[in-house]
């Protein structure tokens, strides 16, 4: 929630585990205070020698009593930690969980403009990260910090002049911290935003190899590639080093303790005015501060980073949602309305202005215009990939809003140029149209979309996996899939961007008849950059500068829109040059 603190919101990210976390912290505590039984028992033993004492019993029972102070840290601290893990990896899972169930009701757009690096920067980096904070901050620094809070009490109630002269070397030391932390939370949000960037270019050359190969284009893209590994290396080291000085100067102050209570409390001691065994019990209890504290500073990092940590798992987390309805509608028809639409991706940057257009049912409609107009926007808005905040989207009489995603996203197949194929095979790539259609009607469809021939041919027919993004299979393959996977799911509209652009003369020829069989009886909508593919179209929108600017037949456009004209008479001399 915003303005709230990080480790607040991280506390309650952990809402589940705060009785094992809490555990976790009260065993620390206890350990660390135990970890403090040694220096109690070496000042008695020192003490009992100075005074030239030769009772074995009396040495014997203090060493014990260290080893058992010993013994009770070790296996309380194991104890903490072991609990503070298991409570931790547990928030994770319900951490990761919560954003796999927040995907869906974020809108479609959304997360299709989200890189996949970026998303696996946040699911599996970011949250991975919330388990040094959790499993080790919250136990180890809780208890870290109070063991040297109870010696310096108990420093005080002993000799205040003592207990004073056992701080001075912790905040001269903490100066110099202070030069690393100040801008810390920024210089950690900057490591976040270039490791992003790594991710994605990792992820895009990746999943471009096949391109970059085709093209010869592999030492640009590589160079991109080793840029941004590169750039991630150098802000790291860059980093570490401007931070090397001054930690260094800092954890090398810091435990010098005896370098003020030595000198000082000796001059006491010869002045009468200090006991001898106050004079130990402090020399030797000063050594138990700053310990502890060194190992509260490891954790340092960790807390200025916890804000870009769940300032990044928040921006999924409490996302803007899709809200609609969750009880399904009848509709008694099919058109839809657009009335006043305006639409920005973000708020200061509007990509369509009071957008009005009917499209009746059954009807063929294209919507053409230059790019960046807002086609593919308002196609997107008619599948329900965004929800719109000013005007009005309805199919037969229904607000987008009032219909259940689900029930939305089955009205609407959306077939585009790049349609996304999953690592597994054709026969269930196909399926995903139709979840329940049996392997008979999965291959009809196939024959339907012309793809059984070619699917055949392969080496192991339908159960061929395709690859990650299809790469296994040629581009007009995939599409001819993606086609065959929307005749399947038989929704009523269908949205075509642009299906058969990139694709070579012959397989366009076998997806336009896919795409003739696919279309009978629905209500089309069809991106269009060749015109020349919806000169029968029932109604044409063309769509400039966010407006409809003009809309009507092939023949009625030509002389009504100068705009459609110009663009018909650049297709026609594109068409007469090839």
């Amino acid at each position: 929630m915003k303005g709230q603190n990080p480790m607040v919101r991280l506390w309650i990210l952990g809402e589940k585990e705060h009785s094992g976390l809490i555990t976790a912290i009260l065993l620390a505590i206890v350990g660390v205070l135990a970890g403090m039984v040694p220096y109690f028992a070496a000042t008695k033993i020192i003490i009992k020698l100075l005074r030239g004492g030769s009772n074995k019993e009396y040495y014997v029972y203090w060493s014990i009593i260290a080893l058992g102070g010993y013994l009770v840290k070790s296996v309380f601290y194991a104890l903490a930690l072991s609990i503070s893990h298991k409570s931790t990896f547990s928030i994770l899972k319900d951490v990761r969980e919560s954003i796999i169930d927040k995907l869906p009701k974020m809108p479609l757009g959304t997360i299709i403009d989200t890189s996949s690096g970026e998303m696996k920067q946040i699911i599996v980096d970011q949250v991975e990260s919330m388990e040094r904070p959790l499993a080790h901050l919250l136990p180890e620094m809780t208890a870290n910090i109070l063991g040297p809070v109870c010696i310096l009490i108990y420093l005080f109630v002993l000799d205040w002049r003592m207990a004073l002269l056992s701080l001075v070397s912790i905040p001269l030391g903490m100066i110099f911290m202070s030069v690393v932390m100040k801008n810390y939370a920024k210089q950690y949000e900057g490591s976040v935003q270039t490791n992003s960037q790594m991710n994605s270019a990792i992820v895009e050359y990746i999943g471009g190899i096949e391109v970059i190969k085709a093209f010869n284009q592999g030492k640009t893209s590589y160079a991109k590639f080793t840029d941004k590994v590169l750039a991630n290396a150098s802000y790291f080291y860059h980093w570490m080093k401007s931070c090397q000085m001054p930690v260094s100067i800092s954890k090398a102050i810091m435990p010098t303790t005896l370098i003020t209570i030595l000198p000082v409390g000796w001059i006491l001691y010869l002045n009468g005015s200090l006991n001898i065994e106050t004079f130990i019990t402090t020399i030797i209890l000063s050594l138990g501060i700053a310990g502890p504290l060194l190992a509260a500073m490891n954790f340092v990092d960790s807390l200025a980073r916890v804000g870009t940590i769940v300032g990044s798992i928040d921006s999924i987390l409490q996302g803007e949602e899709q809200v609609h309805q969750n009880k399904n509608v009848n509709f008694e028809n099919m058109t839809i309305k657009l009335e006043n639409v305006f639409f920005g991706y973000h708020e200061d940057k509007e990509i369509l202005h009071g957008v009005n257009m009917e499209i009746a049912e059954k009807s063929l409609v294209a919507l053409v215009g230059p790019s960046g107009s807002g086609k593919s926007t308002l196609a997107k808005l008619i599948a329900g990939y965004w929800d719109i905040k000013s005007g009005s989207i309805k199919i037969g009489d229904r607000e987008l809003k009032e219909i259940p995603l689900e029930q939305l996203y089955d009205l609407v197949s959306f077939v585009s140029q790049d349609n996304y194929l999953f690592d597994e095979s054709i026969r269930e790539n196909i399926r995903m149209g139709n979840l329940k259609a049996t392997d008979k009607e999965v291959e009809e469809i196939s024959k339907a979309a012309g793809c059984h021939e070619f699917i055949m041919k392969l080496d192991n027919g339908y159960d061929m996996v395709v690859g990650s993004g299809g790469s296994h299979i040629s581009g007009g393959e995939r599409q001819r899939i993606a086609i065959a996977r929307a005749m399947l799911k038989n929704a009523p509209i269908v949205i075509l961007d642009e299906a058969t652009a990139y694709i070579d003369p012959e397989n366009e020829a076998i997806i336009q008849q896919a795409v003739a069989k696919l279309i009978v009886g629905k209500t089309v909508i069809i991106i269009a950059h060749r015109l020349s593919t919806i000169t029968d179209a029932d109604k044409i929108f063309v769509i400039n500068d966010g407006v409809v600017s003009d809309y009507g037949t092939h023949k009625e456009l030509l002389n009504s829109s100068s705009l459609y004209n110009s663009m018909w008479q650049a297709h026609i001399g594109v068409k007469d040059g090839e």
